[in-house]
């Protein structure tokens, strides 16, 4: 796994948010994925909670979502630093992006700056 790879995979989950493709997004997640956001007081299991989190607070809020920068934790896990906007406003986020092998999604905890 390189730093390429994380930074790729991320792309690809901004892209299918910003599409309002919560299908394409779960194409990018293990099956027993797990997306922590304390920010919105839940923790979304699986592709049914994930799918449940992308309607919810990026189509149902139509939030847009900008690449702003990314740190490398580990060879699978990084902080990806974006920007937010949409109905509620604007705000910065944090997405520690945790991958397996095949580089799909295995964890995110999410938080907001």
């Amino acid at each position: 796994m390189t730093a390429d790879t994380l930074r790729e995979t991320a792309d690809a989950l901004i892209a299918a948010t910003n599409a309002f493709d919560a299908d394409a997004a779960l194409t990018l997640f293990t099956t027993d994925a797990v997306i922590d956001d304390p920010s919105t007081g839940h923790r979304f299991d699986g592709h049914p909670g994930i799918h449940d989190y992308i309607e919810r607070y990026f189509i149902g809020y139509h939030t847009v979502t900008r690449f702003l920068s990314i740190e490398s934790i580990s060879e699978t896990r990084a902080r990806v630093r974006v920007d937010f906007t949409g109905d509620f406003g604007h705000e910065i986020g944090l997405l520690d992006i945790s991958v397996n092998a095949d580089g799909l999604i295995t964890r995110i905890d999410a938080d907001l700056e």
